[in-house]
């Protein structure tokens, strides 16, 4: 599952297609934001070698920053990061079976030094934040999407006050 994107700058990497109903609320917030990210399904077990050429050639390809989402061993983003110089976020999973996403949590976090990979929540809230994340680190040196990303924490805000206003009636 690829989709092909000509300006890319993020890729949403998954270690199963059974991942995207969550990871469709990163995807989404990152078009929200006016990002198209290319899409991928790619097994750190299952396809090593398909890992292994797309971490080695995700600069070359326009990427900036990778955000990979895997559940129970979840190694996907750390290796990943092993072989990029790029920004990784790693999104731990809830396997459908298993201890409610704690082993691919421990797994994303638990990095050797040298090899770091920012680690989200669990699940679709650790999904929406690393595509908040992504955007903050592509904001740094793109005043288009450091606008769109201010916007959104204007309209984040503008949310709760309204939320509290209504209360106070």
């Amino acid at each position: 599952m690829a989709t092909e994107n000509k300006n890319p700058q993020v890729a949403v990497v998954m270690g199963s297609d059974s991942d995207m109903p969550v990871m469709e609320s990163c995807i989404n917030q990152l078009r929200d934001f006016g990002l198209t990210p290319t899409v991928r399904v790619i097994s750190a077990h299952r396809t090593p070698a398909a890992a292994d050429e797309f971490a080695a050639n995700a600069a070359k390809n326009g990427i900036k920053v990778i955000i990979a989402a895997a559940g129970m061993a979840a190694h996907l983003a750390g290796s990943i990061a092993g072989r990029t110089e790029l920004p990784v976020i790693g999104v731990p999973m809830q396997a459908s079976t298993g201890p409610c996403g704690l082993d691919a949590l421990l797994s994303t976090v638990q990095m050797p030094p040298g090899v770091p990979v920012a680690s989200m929540a669990i699940g679709k809230a650790g999904a929406k934040n690393a595509a908040i994340f992504a955007t903050q680190i592509l904001a740094l040196s793109d005043e288009a999407v450091a606008a769109k990303l201010s916007d959104f924490r204007q309209a984040q805000t503008q949310k709760v006050l309204d939320k509290d206003a209504a209360l106070q009636k």
